[in-house]
């Protein structure tokens, strides 16, 4: 397989392999027409027109699922949902050896992994803004990869579910990117006990155990514990990295109407090699370093722990309503030391080395009833929910922050200086209807509002309210027939922000419109769902840098950006046939600057050029039968357009730094020995396509970081 580094050439292989999925899918729709009778087993569920995929993914063995609420807190399937949505199925997570929320960010149709904060500082992108919210079984979690950033290790969680677009409904303020939604496991019904060893590339190990039981003979009481821990080394000289963790939960029946759920975590992650990626030429161009090369020094070391305790109240009411109640709290202790090679003095390539620890902590609380309710002699649902959440970090800031750090020198003795605080409260109410006005036509309306009050003590001083912010949704959804219905959504969108005016105080917040428009289908009893969607995203205040002569902080800034963000969404997800499994999407998404009065020069250009704008991911797996029944295979195909930077040289002039537009390609085969041992290997990055995740933006400091090379990972899993 060849693929260009240019350009688009790259994208026809994944248009094959799409093509011979559509046509596959268009086969197993075809003989679903005409035996309407006929049922589809995946595991232990059995799916038909009348029995579907519950909100569970664990043992389902699919790749899709039958409801999620994350998008309006109504229990809805995907065709229902008047967005674009996407489900990370545990059955999915085990066949591509996923370990941490960097793997489902990269197999998600849309989202974009981003490193340019430096390789240990992810962020992530949809539509083309960050991704700046986590939720943890519905509840938002403030998230920056320029800061803590921390990767929730995926041993712990049935499913992640993701909706594209705007989704201040349910996190309240936040970039119109997308919602995260990772859901925790949950007991199991039955004992069950699972071993896995996984050994991979560059001394890559791990170890995990996942324990399930009911603690009580009557099963009102169960338990669950998982722990995990892995030792890795990289394909980077010297780099290291650990993760541990430990997870317990434990479910109760207190009546036969009321559950309740306890839970807590444990996480511990440690890497020498997060900040620093490897510098471009003075005249711009790529080194073409060796990909081992270490650009960091044997001293760095980013330190993570989190400890999370959770809790979910479930209370059935009279006349199918229910009452929900979730909390979670998460403190956060991290110490970050590193260094990055730079060239700020003089044009002379020296060490920037910073340290600063911070301590984070999390706490959020959300509560809703829902149920049927009768108008106009129909049957309608509503949601009613309040929520707070409050994000309290504090930094604590080391000397020397020395950005001429000479090339040879060791660790600089590090001396605790100062303490900067941010709180931020965030308290709301919300309420969602879904009104059936008629049998083929639902419309959903929604509101919120919420009271956001910032708080910032140290050098980053200043304070920030905002009063009953209203956040209006609405959904229009038409079934056209039994497997496909068109939809329309609208939501609007608020952003606060920290950046400052001319006379110190904080501008006013980012607002604007979300719209999308689509059609979906549903097919095989809800076993496989596809969707296409039009959207456009229209932002404005956002903060636009001014030069001024006497700015009262270290910059200034003014409400005068405004971007906007459309493109095209397509996605497959779920079962083609009994046996074959599919998940993936194409989408186009181009962000442009519409107005910019301090920088007229960037009106209708890309707005964040070092982010492709579009994004093609197709998985499968494909199970055989027969006499190699224990046999599986599958494999990925990712492909990404170009990403550019335009650097500014030391003569004023600019050179254009690109990573063409590449594919990559991996492979999985497993074999079920018996009925307890499963064996797996994956290959990534089979054709060792040589590639940049991310490009520097300056020639003053590095931003080169190398793709993984090819790898392998073999894992053993043994079930009683």
């Amino acid at each position: 397989m060849s693929v260009q580094q240019h350009g688009g050439k790259g994208f026809s292989p994944s248009l094959m392999a799409l093509a011979v999925c559509l046509a596959s899918a268009q086969a197993a729709f075809a003989a679903d027409a005409e035996a309407p009778a006929a049922t589809l087993e995946l595991g232990a569920t059995q799916i038909s027109g009348e029995q579907q995929l519950g909100e569970t993914t664990e043992g389902t063995q699919s790749y899709t699922t039958g409801a999620m609420k994350t998008a309006t807190k109504l229990p809805l399937t995907m065709r229902e949902t008047p967005q674009a949505v996407t489900v990370i199925t545990r059955q999915r997570m085990d066949d591509q050896a996923m370990t941490s929320i960097n793997d489902v960010v990269n197999a998600t149709p849309g989202l974009f992994l981003n490193y340019s904060n430096g390789p240990g500082r992810q962020s992530y992108t949809s539509r083309g803004f960050d991704i700046d919210n986590l939720m943890y079984d519905g509840i938002p979690s403030g998230y920056s990869g320029s800061s803590v950033g921390a990767q929730p290790n995926l041993a712990m969680f049935d499913r992640v579910e993701v909706v594209r677009g705007a989704t201040g409904l349910v996190t309240g303020a936040g970039n119109p990117s997308a919602a995260i939604n990772l859901v925790r496991k949950r007991p199991l019904d039955e004992q069950k006990v699972t071993l896995t060893g996984a050994a991979g590339s560059w001394d890559d190990y791990r170890g995990e155990l996942d324990a399930s039981s009911p603690l009580n003979d009557s099963g009102t009481w169960r338990g669950r514990v998982v722990t995990s821990y892995r030792d890795a080394n990289s394909f980077i000289d010297k780099a290291e990295n650990t993760h541990g963790l430990f997870y317990a939960v434990t479910e109760a029946d207190l009546s036969e109407d009321t559950t309740l759920t306890l839970g807590f975590s444990n996480q511990k992650d440690k890497t020498n090699y997060f900040w620093g990626s490897s510098m471009v030429g003075q005249d711009g161009h790529h080194l073409d370093l060796p990909r081992s090369y270490n650009p960091g020094t044997d001293w760095e070391n980013k330190d993570q722990e989190i400890n999370t305790v959770f809790a979910e109240l479930r209370q059935r009411l009279a006349n199918d309503w229910k009452l929900q109640v979730n909390a979670n709290y998460a403190e956060q202790n991290a110490l970050f030391s590193g260094s990055y090679q730079s060239r700020w003095v003089n044009n002379t390539l020296a060490r920037t080395v910073y340290q600063a620890a911070h301590d984070e902590n999390q706490a959020g609380v959300d509560a809703f009833a829902s149920g049927p309710f009768q108008a106009f002699g129909r049957t309608h649902e509503l949601v009613v929910g309040a929520s707070r959440r409050i994000y309290d970090m504090t930094t604590h800031n080391y000397s020397p922050y020395d950005t001429n750090w000479p090339l040879t020198a060791g660790k600089p003795d590090f001396v605790h200086t100062t303490d900067d605080r941010t709180v931020t409260t965030q308290d709301g109410l919300y309420v969602t209807t879904r009104l059936s006005l008629a049998d083929p036509l639902k419309l959903i309306l929604g509101g919120r509002l919420d009271w956001y009050d910032y708080d910032a003590h140290g050098s980053n001083t200043g304070d920030y309210k905002v009063t009953r912010n209203l956040t209006r949704y609405a959904g229009l959804i038409y079934e056209l027939d039994d497997h496909h219905s068109v939809y329309v959504s609208y939501s609007d969108i608020f952003t606060p922000q920290s950046d400052k005016d001319t006379s110190g105080n904080p501008l006013k917040p980012i607002v604007g419109k979300n719209y999308e428009v689509g059609i979906k289908g549903e097919y095989l009893g809800g076993a496989l769902n596809a969707s296409l969607a039009l959207f456009r995203i229209d932002q404005e205040n956002r903060a636009v840098g001014v030069t001024v002569a006497n700015c009262p902080q270290a910059a200034c800034s003014e409400a005068s950006g405004e971007i906007r963000s459309q493109g095209i969404d397509f996605e497959l997800q779920g079962a083609l046939t009994e046996n074959w499994q599919v998940g993936g999407g194409y989408t186009y998404a181009r962000t442009h600057t519409i107005k910019d009065e301090a920088n007229p020069q960037k009106v209708n250009k890309q707005f964040d050029t070092d982010t492709p704008e579009h994004l093609f991911k197709l998985t499968t797996r494909y199970n055989f039968q027969g006499p190699l029944e224990k046999l599986r295979v599958g494999g990925n195909i990712s492909w990404q357009s170009r990403m550019y930077n335009d650097l500014k040289l030391a003569d004023g002039s600019y050179y254009r730094l690109e990573q063409g537009a590449y594919a990559v390609t991996d492979l999985m085969a497993g074999y079920k020995v018996n009925d307890n041992l499963d064996l797996q290997l994956n290959a990534n990055n089979i054709f060792d396509r040589r590639y940049y995740t991310t490009i520097a933006n300056s020639v003053s400091y590095g931003g080169d970081a190398y793709g993984n090379p090819r790898n392998m990972m073999l894992t053993a899993k043994y079930s009683f």
